[in-house]
Order: C-alpha cells, then structure tokens, then sequence
C-alpha cells in the first residue's frame, strides 16, 4: 500500500499539448508531444503510445494529465521530460486523461 505522503510527492498537472509529431523510431508506434503546463513548469517534452486513438490533429490544443517530477528517461534518441497518464485497454489502446472543462495550464491534480 502506498502511504499518503508518498502519494504526495507524486506531482501531476494539467498541461496542453502545443506540438504533436511522428516518432518513427519507437518500438511501438508513438508520437512526440510537447506541452506547455503554464509559467512555473515550462514547456516539457514526452512520447507517447496513443496513435490508436487519436490523430496528430485531435492532439494539438488538447489538455492532459502529466507527472511531471520524473527524472527524465532516454528513449533512443529522445529525451522524455513527463509522463502522460491515461488508462490502458486490454489491446494496448490508451485513452488520455484530462479535465472536463479547460482550466489554467500548470494546475496540480489533488
């Protein structure tokens, strides 16, 4: 079981996605993204497993959940900053997490 301080520390925010390309040297097919969570947090870079559900278009604009105190994590030539989160279906499709209504990028999920 996880205490509640270390829940805590896990720090996850809302951030929009403001640029959405190929990765064509991922092991599974994945897209770039790069999100902007607002003036505290900056703009941050990721990969992400969701071309079965959503186009490079339904991407740009779109608001995600993200942790974002990971350390970084080298995937072949590319530098992932955050992880989105999402909930994954038993063929490996992933649904994005986000706010039901657009709020100000960089807020905390409690």
């Amino acid at each position: 079981m996880l205490t509640w301080e270390e829940f805590e520390k896990t720090e996850m925010r809302i951030g929009t996605i403001i640029e959405v390309n190929d990765f064509p040297e991922a092991r599974k097919p994945a897209y770039q993204l790069i999100i902007d969570f607002g003036n505290a947090i900056g703009i941050r870079k990721t990969s992400a497993q969701i071309t079965k559900r959503y186009t490079k278009e339904a991407l740009q604009g779109r608001q995600v959940v993200a942790v974002v105190n990971f350390p970084k994590k080298q995937i072949g030539k590319f530098m992932s900053e955050c992880l989105v989160l999402g909930a994954v279906g038993n063929e490996g499709d992933v649904v994005l997490l986000s706010p039901d209504f657009k709020v100000e990028n960089g807020l905390r999920i409690a």
